[in-house]
């Protein structure tokens, strides 16, 4: 399969199937999505939901938070990864938009950058969930279902990944295809047991293919047996210890 004809493929199937794909991180404007998006850093997005609703009731918009301690901020996110660099990220973000960006989010991955907290694929969260640019920000879930499905070659760094994907989707599909492949890896490509057989994408799947080649299957083959190999001299040891034991109480 041509590479065009892979990415034409994936985008046809999610178009159809999951066409309004979208973060699950509550939010409700780009404060708090912001927010959300440094946060959720190594940590999944169901444990920053059951955080942020105390945190945005304490601190409803920027300035609230830009006038607060990190120590304050703390209290309310330390069940959160790393809470104690992101509660003085979260602060220094928030006086930053305040002095310098009019308190307003800014829209281009450079100015988000120059925020504390915010790499490269944070500013690349914001800026396709809250303007719709065509960013890719590539986290483990993309990197791994990318390079699986055959979409990215040779791509060794999340930032080859990033420039992959951005170079063959459609400019208009690039921001919900950054949803895609992040649902789609964290509910079907499973890092270390994906469920392929349960995949919609597999006919097309780089990695299923690799996994489902004849040596692939004599090797996984090879390996249930040895398996029941083990399994079967564990239980004629496990006979044997009984047979010994019953031998040396009459005795």
């Amino acid at each position: 399969m041509l590479l065009k004809e892979r990415y034409q493929a994936f985008v046809d199937h999610f178009s159809k199937y999951q066409p309004n794909a979208e973060t699950e991180l509550h939010y409700t404007n780009p404060y708090e999505l912001l927010v959300a998006v440094i946060l959720s850093a190594q940590c999944t997005d169901k444990r920053i939901n059951q955080v942020t609703p105390k945190l945005f009731i304490r601190f409803p918009d920027v300035h609230q938070l830009a006038k607060a301690s990190s120590d304050e901020v703390f209290e309310y996110i330390r069940s959160v990864s790393y809470p104690n660099n992101k509660a003085k990220h979260l602060v220094g973000m928030a006086q930053k938009l305040v002095h310098e960006f009019g308190a307003e989010v800014p829209s281009t991955i450079e100015d988000l950058q120059k925020l504390p907290g915010v790499g490269r694929k944070t500013a690349n969260v914001i800026a396709s969930v809250i303007y719709q640019a065509p960013a890719m920000a590539v986290d483990t879930h993309v990197f791994r279902v990318a390079r699986r499905l055959g979409l990215c070659t040779n791509a060794k760094t999340p930032l080859a990944v990033e420039k992959q994907l951005v170079k063959y989707l459609p400019e208009d599909k690039i921001h919900v295809a950054h949803h895609w492949l992040i649902l789609h890896g964290r509910y079907t490509c499973l890092a270390r047991s994906p469920k392929c057989e349960q995949c919609p994408l597999s006919w097309f799947c780089k990695y299923y293919q690799q996994q489902h080649t004849e040596s692939a299957l004599l090797k996984a083959e090879k390996a249930k047996l040895r398996k029941l190999e083990a399994l079967k001299k564990k239980k004629t040891a496990k006979k044997n210890g009984r047979i010994l034991k019953k031998k040396s109480i009459k005795s």
